[in-house]
């Protein structure tokens, strides 16, 4: 292991990872707390307005993976309530089975070429695939391993790069995997003891970097910069140092407390490291009780969603969209279940052309 950590610690140093800036951040951990507590939070960090809202999707939506007549197709088994990016992709969420999956910039990602002749996924509703149709991450990994479909990239609204991801799974027993495509071949890294995932590099070599760290003990140093391999050591720290309380209300708090270290400053600038990305908002899902907190830095609340008393049901439920605003700046506080609105699904940004049913819902029958 010390061997290994020495490669990639000077393998970063050469590329410049330690000393160069991250490709727009994010970072996610799972806190495994008392009485089999199981947190999941994130925070998005983007350069510009993402323009989130939240959803709650019910069962039996019959999806389309966008990605042409090849697009793999499903219905979804579970409820979810997720978050948005640009309202045609999901990037972070939690089903009522207690299953979060969250989207995260990977600057290395490689995907197969899509060629039409396999099922197609777009990547925007990666997550969402995961979602609608899986309760554990043993169940997805083993789906997932078998490449059910090929991933099929596009570039990020209004730009002109490709959108470049990874996932991450974890689910109410704190089971944990992360999904990268490097060099065009799916990496599964799944195990309870992966709780942290950041940005670049890829998370063979986050774990060895994190290894260097453990080594010098988080008591007598932490790396403090908003570099990904610094949030990865500082997190994986903190996760872990926190007390594990059997109040759930102060479990969430130390889990707030801890994504909000590994966040970056609201309008920061840093000339010579352009890329850096300042956080707009925050999740946290409690996966036990099966709650959804939002928080975003421009409002003054924290509030959530309570998954336990939706109607996630394929004959009564409904579509429910809750609108942040420009900025995520509109205000919420406490339950926000009441101030859902139903509204149609919205649309998974893909290579296929507009269909009949928006967001891939399509009628009974039809493939």
């Amino acid at each position: 292991m010390r061997q290994l950590v020495a490669t990639c610690v000077a393998a970063a140093l050469s590329a410049g990872l330690l000393a160069a800036p991250a490709v727009e951040a994010c970072t996610r951990f799972v806190y495994h707390g008392a009485d089999n507590e199981v947190i999941t939070a994130r925070s998005m960090d983007w350069k510009t307005d993402v323009a989130t809202n939240l959803w709650v999707f019910p069962r039996g939506m019959r999806r389309s993976g966008e990605a042409g007549a090849q697009s793999v197709v499903w219905t979804s088994k579970y409820g979810s309530v997720i978050a948005s990016g640009y309202d045609i992709s999901t990037t972070d969420g939690m089903n009522e089975a207690g299953l979060v999956a969250n989207v995260l910039w990977l600057v290395e990602s490689e995907y197969p070429k899509y060629d039409g002749t396999k099922k197609g996924l777009s990547i925007a509703a990666w997550a969402q695939y995961v979602l609608d149709n899986f309760a554990t991450v043993q169940e997805a990994v083993d789906t997932l391993a078998k490449e059910p479909f090929t991933i099929v990239t596009a570039n990020v609204p209004g730009e002109t790069r490709l959108a470049t991801l990874h996932l991450s799974l974890s689910d109410a027993s704190g089971d944990s995997a992360i999904i990268e495509y490097i060099d065009g071949k799916q990496v599964i890294h799944h195990s309870r003891d992966y709780q942290v995932m950041t940005n670049s590099p890829s998370f063979e070599k986050q774990l060895a970097l994190n290894a260097y760290w453990k080594d010098i003990g988080g008591t007598v140093m932490l790396p403090g910069t908003n570099r990904a391999a610094d949030r990865f050591a500082r997190a994986a720290f903190y996760v872990n140092a926190i007390p594990k309380s059997e109040s759930p209300v102060e479990a969430i708090a130390s889990v707030f407390s801890v994504i909000r270290n590994v966040s970056v400053p609201f309008g920061i600038t840093t000339p010579d490291q352009p890329n850096i990305s300042s956080t707009r908002w925050r999740t946290v899902a409690d996966q036990k009780r099966r709650l959804y907190f939002f928080e975003s830095v421009l409002t003054p609340n924290i509030f959530w969603v309570d998954l336990k008393t939706l109607d996630f049901s394929e004959k009564t439920g409904k579509v429910m969209k809750l609108e942040l605003g420009p900025n995520q700046t509109n205000i919420y506080s406490g339950v926000a279940n009441a101030q859902f609105r139903q509204a149609a699904p919205f649309k998974f940004l893909g290579i296929a052309p507009p269909l009949r049913a928006q967001c891939c819902v399509l009628k009974a029958g039809e493939e």
